[in-house]
């Protein structure tokens, strides 16, 4: 492996041109790569939808739901299958495995819905099957408005989405708040009757005369010709001729009995654009095309086709895009690439203050070299440019530096011992690989697990290791490749600027100066050629990067100059003599003074152990909650306007448009759209739908973050606030905001999920739940999805007495028909529609009414017989909407939480009362304020009664919710629950990122142990993973974040990647230093030799990612910065989590880690010391045991002797007389030892 190094070294040239040409392949694929805000991410899932006019939920449910559930339950890969069963509707939406086979899956679906249809009853449409996709949300909406007819509207409209779905990057335009169109059929029942015409016969007729017959061909003497009898209506006026009934001479034609006009379907909705009526097109990109060069073809394609329009048109109606996310995208794109530089800028400052100017400047070199290497891997795979992709190379910054910074480090004392360019930096590479690499693929141990995270949550995230994978790959590539080959080549460059400068340095510096003047002008004319290229003649026609190369060329000879000049100019300082021995530094000092002895050690790991679980415990009851993912700044939004009863379409206007006047009025709002009734744009709200009892919405976009300067009106929490305010004032209605999102997480948090099979019990159980939640407090926008109040009008046919009058239900349908949407005849085309369009029948408005079923005759056998006689009406409770999931009915309860409330508990986690955090919480006030000094004392009196705060989140509500649903079991009998939305997303990821740690560290620690061969130095370099984890929370709680599962789980997993590597670096140098040291004084050269690289390392991350984590993103092109841009506060918890684990760990691991390893010393020592004291000990005790043994044989035959009296025994040899010769007592004999 290590001899790739020097055969890199001994064919430079080939490898300056590689080089080369990397940077420029690099570079093109940068400028190639399709741009957009979030990944394209493709949800395996399937959309099934089966449409049945007329049908009844009930009736949907049984006829077309559950056949479908019976085949569809049984597909390989199936996670969830839910159900809806409605009006005239019934759909399915299957979920898989994000692995799927979607060609096989989709093949598998239509054979099995083949097989479910052919049971559905006559009258159901053809399903249709569709996918979900994010990258399908519009990326603008083009607002067609205007004071003309509603047909003319829509053939400007037409026109526009023809033009616009021409482009080759647009998957769609469709156009929304248009009506389909009809040929009305308006009937008088008093001709019906005279003329004694049903309406079968109507139905006949139409069907028998709408037809093409293929008569098929005919061969004559002169050729082959096909015959056709074009028999379909091409106008109203074939329909109005048509023939009814013949009578003799006679014809009625369908003229006579009725009055025909082309029209629209009725009106379900109403849609304005800033207040005027409008059509708005919703514009789609295909996948893997740039965004925001999608919206410019768009844009232009807009302009050409409204140019070419009559001039009445043009002055009639305005065309405007709106909701333009190409804003978005490209100011994203903007500050995420000002992040960019503003790292690689600190870093380079960093790396300069430290190393010197060429070692800084070959370090710099190393993250463009490293960042086009991966653009190249990116394009090749097809992968886009997003923000995901865009973090992940700040991310990456200051890691890919660390192989360059340790190989230039040590390449440079190399050459400070007077070794030459080439060989002090082979040797460098060759000394420094088998670290660099170790660290490096620690490293990408942290990421290698994130590529398999599940769910949305994993597909968003998963660029973000698959980029820095690719980035820290590159690196290894520049370090220990590029690098010592840039090296060698610029050290000897240098040497040739020095030769030049000690000639230029003969002459006198009054004819020096002139010099560095005339390099300093080159340099300055460069730098300004670069940024505005007009200077030196270089016009706009001028093709792209060609404009860029005189002013490079310039900057890098009037750098060169420069260069030479400065060094011609430097002052010589006279060498120091070198003192011999070694002398310690300050670091070298605190590092003895913890290990030299046997008691420091031991107390140094005591102390930082117990700091670490008093930051767990602190951070345990002072942190600010757990959120799933960001609350990041608003930019678009949607208002529901929420009221029950049925309210006519014009009465649901007539409330929108007083919300819609207070958006129009608003100054932060820069463009709505207002839909009444039904209808709406198709917007990316996480997978929230719109509210049961919403009666319209408006979605609208705030003022751009870029226009809204430094006025605090214009924020958007106080845009939005200021709103709520106004609207709370109109009567009769609820307003809710649904925030665009920008990422995984759901609409509303809180999703509960009741199931069961008997509605009744289901409501009960939906009532308990809603009212608990009012109960606890801090839940606002319940909302549940219960059929809202109302009632249907059955109409019942005694069958009987119809058969009495030779009538049957058909009959009855298609007269009931008469009355409501109209009894459809056929289809017919016309020029102004696309698609065929509806011929229907049906009675004047005046007499479409329930009551005229009361008046209606059917035509029977017997004459023309009222429908009462047979036909009555009687109302039953509305039933709109049935769910269904895993074949099971089910309500749903969602509901968002209030924001800064905390909730006040017991040392039992009992709630006693919410609070506002501004009561309690001195953090949220200036330091020192009265209000900080109130909420001080506040919370000091809750803390003296054994009370503690707990942030109210989503999880914290949701935790007491299953609490009690756990404890009192509440729900009726035969109701089951579930979690589900963002809470089972979290549990999810959570379940994945602890997973994701472990797994990590299991690899990091097979690689150590692969490196070091030492069980105890693998286990001491992760013990940083730990210190990281306490920095992290730190970071928590010194920013004010809350912890977020996807961003700072995220850190915390990455943080385990970066914070071992200066671990390695420290044991590697000990175990080399070991070999020919005492013990204890290589931990002390280790830390003195090792801390600059281990300070440089690390200082660089933080520096790359201290903007992101404070907001800040400088524009190097247009100057400016911006502090808190909607971009940089999704990225502000992973740059917390890193900065602060990252700077807190290494400062504690370079003291933890040389007291492990002296304490392990010591231990061995003290160990040395004690066996032997303790084996001196044991044998001692073995002599004297051996001693009383000897002792012990001599005497023969002992006995002991009782005695009863004084309860004691006495020992005596046998053969032995007692003192006294007194005769023998009466009482026991004595015992003798023989016995």
């Amino acid at each position: 492996m290590l001899g790739i190094i020097d055969w890199a070294a001994e064919r430079a040239r080939m490898v300056l041109a590689f080089i080369v040409l990397t940077l420029a392949a690099g570079a093109l694929a940068y400028v190639g790569l399709p741009k957009e805000g979030e990944p394209d991410i493709e949800v395996p899932a399937l959309f099934i939808s089966v449409p049945f006019a007329g049908i009844s939920a009930s009736d949907a449910e049984t006829l077309l739901v559950r056949p479908m559930e019976q085949e569809l339950s049984g597909l390989d890969g199936l996670t969830d299958l839910s159900a809806t069963a409605m009006q005239g509707y019934a759909s399915v939406v299957l979920e898989f495995e994000f692995d799927w086979d979607k060609t096989a899956v989709i093949a598998d679906v239509r054979d099995r819905m083949s097989r479910a249809a052919s049971d559905f009853p006559e009258g159901a449409d053809s399903y249709t099957i569709n996918e979900f996709n994010f990258s399908q949300f519009p990326i603008v909406i083009v607002a067609v408005s205007g004071d003309v007819p509603e047909r003319t509207l829509m053939r400007a409209a037409r026109d526009l989405e023809t033009a616009i779905e021409s482009i080759e990057s647009v998957l769609s335009a469709d156009v929304a708040g248009t009506r389909d169109e009809m040929v009305e059929v308006i009937i008088d029942p008093l001709r019906l009757e005279a003329y004694n015409v049903s309406a079968g016969e109507l139905l006949a007729a139409v069907t028998n005369n709408n037809q093409l017959v293929a008569a098929g061909e005919i061969e004559t003497e002169s050729g082959r010709f096909s015959l056709s009898l074009p028999g379909s209506f091409e106008s109203p006026q074939d329909i109005y001729e048509l023939p009814i009934k013949v009578n003799g001479d006679s014809v009625v034609t369908l003229g006579d009995l009725a009055t025909i006009h082309l029209t629209f379907q009725d009106r379900e909705g109403t849609a304005r654009f800033e207040g005027t009526p409008t059509l708005a097109l919703q514009v789609v990109k295909r996948k893997g095309f740039n965004l925001i060069g999608t919206v410019a073809e768009v844009r232009a394609a807009i302009d050409a086709t409204v140019a070419a329009w009559p001039q009445e048109l043009r002055d009639a109606i305005t065309v405007t895009p709106a909701l333009d996310r190409s804003y978005q995208v490209g100011s994203m794109i903007s500050q995420l690439e000002g992040s960019v530089l503003t790292a690689i800028a600190l870093v380079m400052i960093v790396v300069l203050a430290s190393l010197g100017t060429r070692s800084a400047l070959l370090v710099g070199f190393s993250i463009p070299a490293a960042f086009l290497l991966s653009f190249i891997l990116l394009g090749i795979m097809g992968v886009t440019i997003s923000n995901i992709v865009m973090f992940g190379l700040i991310l990456a910054v200051g890691m890919l530096v660390d192989g360059a910074v340790v190989v230039a480090e040590y390449a440079d004392n190399r050459i400070s011992q007077g070794e030459g360019p080439m060989r002090a930096y082979v040797t460098a590479a060759k000394r420094m690989f088998w670290p660099v690499v170790a660290s490096t693929a620690t490293t990408l141990c942290a990421f290698l697990p994130m590529l398999f995270w599940p769910g949305v949550a994993g597909e968003f995230m998963g660029m973000l290791p698959i980029t820095l994978i690719f980035v820290l790959s590159a690196s290894l590539i520049v370090a220990l490749i590029f690098l010592p080959v840039m090296g060698g080549v610029t050290g000897r460059i240098a040497r040739r600027f020095e030769q030049i400068a000690s000639l230029l340095r003969r002459l006198p510096w009054v004819l020096r100066v002139p010099f560095m003047l005339l390099a300093l002008g080159l340099l300055g004319l460069g730098a300004m050629a670069l940024l505005n290229p007009g200077l030196i003649g270089m016009t706009g026609a001028d093709l792209g990067l060609y404009r860029a190369v005189p002013g490079a060329l310039m900057m890098m000879f009037g750098a060169m100059g420069m260069s030479i000049t400065l060094n011609a100019l430097k002052f010589r300082a006279k060498p120091k003599p070198i003192q011999s021995g070694e002398r310690r530094t300050l670091f070298g000092h605190m590092t003895r003074l913890i290990v030299a002895n046997p008691v420091m050690p031991f107390v140094t790991i005591a102390a930082i152990v117990i700091s670490v679980y008093q930051v767990f415990i602190y951070f345990g009851e002072n942190n600010y909650g757990v959120d799933f993912f960001v609350a990041t700044e608003p930019e678009q939004g949607i208002v529901y306007v929420r009221a029950r009863g049925n309210l006519s379409l014009a009465e649901k206007d007539a409330l929108l448009r007083q919300v819609e006047q207070i958006v129009l009025d608003e100054p932060g709002v820069s463009a709505s759209f207002a839909f009444g009734g039904s209808g709406g744009l198709t917007s990316n709200t996480g997978g929230g739908q719109a509210p049961r009892d919403a009666i319209g919405n408006i979605q609208f976009e705030l003022v751009n973050w870029d226009d809204r300067g430094d006025d605090p009106n214009l924020r958007g929490q106080v845009v939005l606030d200021r709103m709520e305010a106004q609207f709370r004032q109109i009567p009769g209605i609820i307003t809710e905001y649904m925030i665009m999102s920008g990422g995984p997480a759901s609409a509303k948090p809180i999703h509960l999920r009741l199931t069961g099979s008997d509605f009744d019990v289901m409501e009960q159980a939906v009532e308990t739940v809603r009212a608990r939640m009012r109960e606890i407090g801090g839940i606002v926008d319940i909302e549940d999805s219960r059929p809202l109040p109302g009632i249907d009008w059955e109409i019942r046919v005694d069958t009987a007495a119809a058969g009495r009058f030779g009538a049957d239900v058909v009959t009855v349908g298609g007269m009931v028909q008469l009355i409501t949407r109209g009894l459809m005849l056929d289809t017919m085309r016309v020029e102004t529609s696309d698609e065929e369009i509806e011929i229907r029948v049906r009675l004047p408005e005046e007499d479409r009414l329930l009551a005229t079923l009361d008046t209606l005759r059917v035509q029977t056998q017997q004459g023309l017989v009222p429908l009462s006689n047979f036909v009555t009406r009687e109302p039953v409770a509305l039933r709109g909407t049935i769910d269904r999931y895993g074949e099971q009915r089910y309500y749903d309860v969602k509901a968002a939480v209030a924001p800064d409330l905390m909730s006040v508990q017991d040392a039992d986690g009992t709630a006693l009362r919410l609070v506002p955090r501004s009561e309690v919480d001195p953090r949220a006030h200036p330091a020192g304020s009265d209000a900080a000094l109130a909420a001080t004392a506040a919370r000091d009196a809750l803390t003296g009664q054994g009370l503690h705060l707990v942030p109210v989140t989503a999880s914290e509500r949701i935790a007491a919710l299953t609490a009690w649903l756990d404890a009192e079991n509440p729900l009726p009998a035969g109701i089951g629950y579930e979690w589900t939305g963002e809470q089972q997303d979290q549990e999810e990821s959570q379940s994945f990122l602890a997973g994701a740690f472990a797994a990590a560290m299991g690899l990091m620690f097979i690689i150590l142990l692969a490196q070091f061969n030492s069980f105890y130095n693998a286990v001491l370099v992760l013990v940083a993973v730990v210190l990281s984890t306490a920095g992290v929370l730190i970071g928590m709680l010194v920013m004010a974040q809350p912890f977020s599962v996807i961003m700072t789980g995220t850190g915390i997993v990455a943080l385990a990647g970066i914070v071992v590597n200066n671990n390695i670096v420290l044991i590697d140098t000990y175990q080399d230093f070991v070999r020919y040291m005492p013990r204890l004084e290589a931990i002390i050269r280790t830390s003195e030799q090792r801390i600059r690289p281990v300070m440089l390392t690390t200082i660089t991350t933080m520096a790359g990612l201290a903007p992101m984590m404070l907001g800040i993103s400088i524009d190097f092109l247009n100057g400016g910065y911006t502090i808190d841009s909607p971009t940089s506060m999704w990225w502000k918890p992973l740059a917390t989590a890193v900065v602060f684990g990252l700077g807190i760990s290494t400062m504690l691991t370079l003291i933890l880690t040389p007291a492990l390893l002296a304490a392990r010393i010591w231990t061995e020592k003290g160990v040395k010391a004690i066996i032997p004291r303790i084996r001196a000990l044991r044998e001692g005790r073995a002599r004297d045991d051996r001693a009383l043994l000897k002792r012990t044989a001599k005497v023969r035959h002992a006995e002991i002797i009782w005695d009863p009296v004084a309860d004691t025994a006495t020992p005596r040899a046998p053969g032995a007389e007692d003192a006294s010769d007194a005769p023998e007592k009466s009482g026991p004999r004595p015992l003798h030892a023989a016995e």
